[in-house]
């Protein structure tokens, strides 16, 4: 009877540790915390005038990401991520606006699924701009009213010649905003980063 008992103990035991052992496994995975930067180089070239929502967007890692000591993103692995809006300039108002989002980085051949706040450019307001190009129609304007009637038509110039340089002004579009091939930025996850080691 006793050796039964120990025989039946013995194969819970065995059992258990069975059990467990892939819990043991996951416990060794290495985190990255929330809050981790990877560098990135973009290796694609995203503009607001030429790409559309959904477009792929490829990067590298431009230096080891480590973690207690060891390497666990290696500089070369690629980023991977997509476009998630992209708009034009206006000729009459509208700023070019361009974001991207990574959600994804390739190690050792193994696809990981990263989440980080997405990278977004503006374009500057263009007032300034569009003043110059406001007062040079006016400027020149005045000058040929000038020469034609004297002061009273540099006057009337001035009005046509302001009059042409606003209608440049409408008939040109707005600059637009480029994450450049080669351009360098940081990505911060915002979740946590389990990879099987």
């Amino acid at each position: 009877m006793t050796r039964i008992r120990t025989a039946v103990t013995f194969f819970l035991v065995v059992a258990g540790m069975a059990f467990l052992a892939p819990a043991s496994a996951d416990a060794g995975d290495v985190v990255l915390p929330a809050g981790t930067i990877i560098p990135i180089r973009f290796e694609t070239t995203v503009s607001s005038a030429t790409s559309r929502p959904e477009d792929k967007v490829l990067g590298a890692v431009r230096a080891d990401v480590r973690s207690q000591g060891r390497v666990l993103i290696p500089a070369g692995s690629e980023v991977k991520g997509h476009v998630v809006s992209a708009r034009r300039s206006g000729k009459v108002s509208g700023r070019a606006y361009l974001a991207v989002s990574f959600d994804a980085v390739e190690i050792h051949g193994q696809v990981h699924r990263i989440v980080t706040p997405r990278l977004a450019r503006l374009a500057p307001k263009g007032t300034k701009k569009d003043a110059a190009v406001i007062g040079g129609g006016a400027g020149a304007g005045a000058l040929i009213g000038a020469i034609a009637d004297g002061k009273e038509g540099a006057a009337k110039g001035a009005l046509i010649g302001g009059a042409t340089g606003t209608g440049a002004v409408l008939a040109t579009r707005g600059s637009e905003v480029t994450f450049a091939s080669g351009a360098r930025y940081l990505l911060r996850l915002t979740e946590p980063l389990r990879l099987d080691q």
